[in-house]
């Protein structure tokens, strides 16, 4: 090689980092991944009893949450994205299909001239009725098989991990 080809490589090479050691995880580190694993497993089965659960009122996990979101008084689809940690374009496609079906329906927002606001229909809260009147059935069998005070615990330590990533900024992508 000659020499001007080997001062413009090192010019290309400056920029490169050197490789670090690998960061090793603390104790504490690997019991929280664990525990996500755990939860990203647990998500999946959740999600599948959700289905069948939801089933029989002709609906899914998804379509349940959102109806759910609306139970109590109407919300923007936003705002339901929000208070479930999802994107609302996700939400809004569930929102448009459960409008279609006539189980919710929209209405004008006060507080905001564009974003509609999600409501029930009386049909909507028939089938969130038949889904939770199943969930109630599931949930009593399965707590029964469970000691209440881990119960407790366990959604007590969820909830401070929950609390924690909403006040932290997202990992970069790699």
């Amino acid at each position: 090689m000659s020499k001007s080809i080997n001062k413009r490589q090192h010019a290309v090479n400056k920029g490169e980092k050197t490789p670090t050691a690998p960061v090793e995880r603390t104790p504490a580190a690997n019991t929280l991944s664990w525990l996500v694993v755990q939860v990203m497993q647990l998500n999946g089965l959740l999600v599948t009893a959700g289905d069948a659960l939801a089933a029989p009122a002709g609906q899914t996990s998804a379509r349940w949450q959102v109806l759910a979101a609306v139970e109590d008084a109407p919300m923007s689809v936003a705002q339901i994205a929000r208070a479930m940690n999802l994107t609302r374009q996700s939400v809004q496609r569930v929102a448009d299909l459960l409008t279609e079906e006539g189980l919710t329906a929209y209405e004008d927002n006060p507080a905001h001239v564009r974003a509609k606001l999600l409501r029930l229909t009386a049909n909507g809260r028939k089938a969130l009725q038949t889904i939770q009147a199943g969930q109630k059935v599931w949930a009593n069998a399965l707590a029964a098989q469970l000691d209440e005070a881990q119960l407790r615990a366990a959604s007590a330590t969820l909830g401070a991990l929950q609390r924690v990533l909403l006040a932290q900024e997202p990992p970069p992508a790699t």
